[in-house]
């Protein structure tokens, strides 16, 4: 498995003068199923490139400052004219760190110093795998994803709003539920524009501590708080010309609002830490599932920024609303889990679509796709039967739970995509806003086996009167999933994250919150 690994991806370039430090790295990388390739001077590394191209380049490149055939920082700032999405890493003595930490205003992605810890250096080159590897995932999405699919009346008219929007810079906001597809409408948004050519960088600021979303969001220089030991750019930065995507914006806290205000006004921003304005020339696009006028009744959203987002508003429709577009969907999204399986697709039986078209979808697209996943891996045979499908969209046709059993109107059923809301706070608040209408019957499919154990488990912390429940049955349940992952994949974490569908910051702050380092 680590050598059919190690075939499938570009491998990282090693640039050092000294064997020994060649040598050890090649063993470790090699170990962890991570192709290396060896240079000794920066002159290698460029007749390589110039013979084989950009696209047969490294996945990261490791480099030294100072080896007598150039210097490091000179290949950094021309690999970066070539290749600018390419990670970086810079491997210094401690007499060269200075020069090492001026290498991040060329854009170098970390620094290693020497003498190096071996696994530390393993997880920082890892690290940059997978910054690199969503970099290539994000271009593959723009360049060869379709177009958003749907053929419903409210469909018709998000997409008339996208071609009238595409070509101009104004700012967007993107309404809708968790999972109807704000982000592939800020996709499209940047795809059709002027700037399609520049970044589309996304940031959910829902899913980002509090502590750490201001130096996302604007960048932070060297000190200015602990940990910060290089200068780093901001996502505004990263996305100058281009398109910046502001996921759950109805979340962001109230003082960074007054941040995002002023560089929604004039376009100049701080880093954290920094003295000199910054300026970014960024269209921004906001979304949210939450009701932004009735944040700011509350109190809880400035006025004056939802003023100025709201300048143009397109509404997503939940998938319920849209129920003619539920079979063309199921397809293409079989025909994707098939292909990113190697498996030959499978097909629903008329029966089974038209139960599929039945169900409420709380978790809207994404959860859908997830069920078509789902499918693609456990359906017995090639064509879908009713009986194939998931629990809870069988549970249709059950009949409506007696009064005082089972769930309540204000309650959606636990989907396929909905188990993140036993570790997500946030979405769980949110739920009933995706429960059924009021006149269909409410119906409690039956429980998994787990699912049985975790009510029982709550019920007895609920009547010992513990007040902690919530942190107590969300930490074993984080840490459960995070470990199954990482037993999968053989503790890569990069890997278990994308299993998972998190990020890789959130998986490796995950895994330090919950103690689950190494020993």
């Amino acid at each position: 498995m680590t050598t059919e690994r190690a075939t499938l991806m570009k491998p990282i370039w090693i640039v050092d003068d000294d064997q020994s430090i060649r040598f050890v790295l090649e063993k470790a990388l090699l170990r962890e199923g991570l192709p290396t390739r060896s240079f000794t001077n920066p002159r290698e590394v460029m007749k390589a490139l110039e013979a084989e191209g950009e696209s047969d380049g490294p996945q990261v490149l490791v480099s030294d400052i100072r080896m007598p055939g150039g210097s490091g920082l000179d290949l950094l700032a021309a690999i970066k004219q070539r290749m600018p999405g390419l990670p970086v890493i810079i491997m210094t003595a401690f007499s060269d760190l200075d020069s090492a930490v001026s290498a991040f205003s060329s854009g170098a992605f970390e620094y290693l110093p020497k003498p190096f810890d071996l696994p530390k250096a393993v997880e920082l080159i890892r690290r940059a795998v997978g910054e690199s590897q969503r970099e290539d995932v994000a271009e593959e999405k723009m360049d060869d994803a379709p177009e958003m699919l749907g053929q419903a009346p409210a469909m018709q008219d998000v997409f008339r709003g996208i071609g009238r929007l595409a070509q101009s810079h104004v700012t967007v906001l993107i309404t809708g539920e968790s999972g109807s597809g704000k982000e592939l409408v800020a996709h499209a948004l940047h795809k059709h524009s002027p700037r399609s050519k520049q970044p589309f960088v996304a940031i959910n600021t829902a899913a980002i501590p509090k502590d750490l979303l201001e130096s996302e969001l604007f960048g932070h220089e060297r000190g200015a708080f602990t940990g910060a030991q290089a200068s780093r750019r901001g996502r505004f930065e990263q996305a100058d010309g281009g398109t910046l995507f502001l996921d759950e914006i109805g979340d962001m806290p109230f003082d960074l609002q007054t941040r995002l205000l002023r560089v929604l006004s004039d376009g100049h921003f701080y880093r954290v830490g920094g003295h000199s304005a910054v300026k970014a020339n960024v269209r921004v696009i906001a979304a949210t599932h939450q009701d932004l006028e009735q944040r700011v009744k509350e109190g809880a959203f400035r006025e004056d920024l939802f003023h100025r987002l709201n300048v143009i508003r397109l509404r997503l429709p939940a998938l319920r609303e849209r129920r003619e577009d539920v079979p063309v969907l199921a397809r293409y999204f079989l025909q994707r889990s098939a292909q990113q399986l190697g498996v030959e697709p499978k097909r629903m039986a008329d029966a089974a679509l038209e139960r599929l078209g039945q169900f409420q979808f709380p978790g809207n697209v994404r959860q859908l796709e997830n069920i078509c996943h789902w499918l693609t891996v456990m359906a017995p045979t090639q064509l879908i039967e009713v009986k194939d499908l998931p629990p809870e969209v069988q549970g249709l046709s059950g009949v409506a739970a007696p009064a005082g059993a089972g769930t309540s109107l204000g309650e959606a059923p636990l989907g396929l995509s909905d188990a993140s809301h036993l570790a997500d706070p946030d979405r769980a608040a949110h739920a009933p806003n995706l429960a059924q209408p009021l006149d269909s019957p409410v119906v409690r499919p039956a429980a998994m086996p787990w699912e049985a154990d975790l009510e029982q488990e709550a019920l007895a912390l609920l009547k010992s009167g513990r007040t902690d429940v919530w942190d107590a049955l969300t930490r074993r349940f984080e840490t459960s999933l995070i470990q199954a992952a990482l037993a999968t994949t053989r503790g890569r974490r990069i890997e278990a994250a994308q299993k998972l569908g998190i990020g890789r910051n959130t998986i490796t702050r995950k895994i330090q919150e919950l103690g689950l380092e190494e020993g």
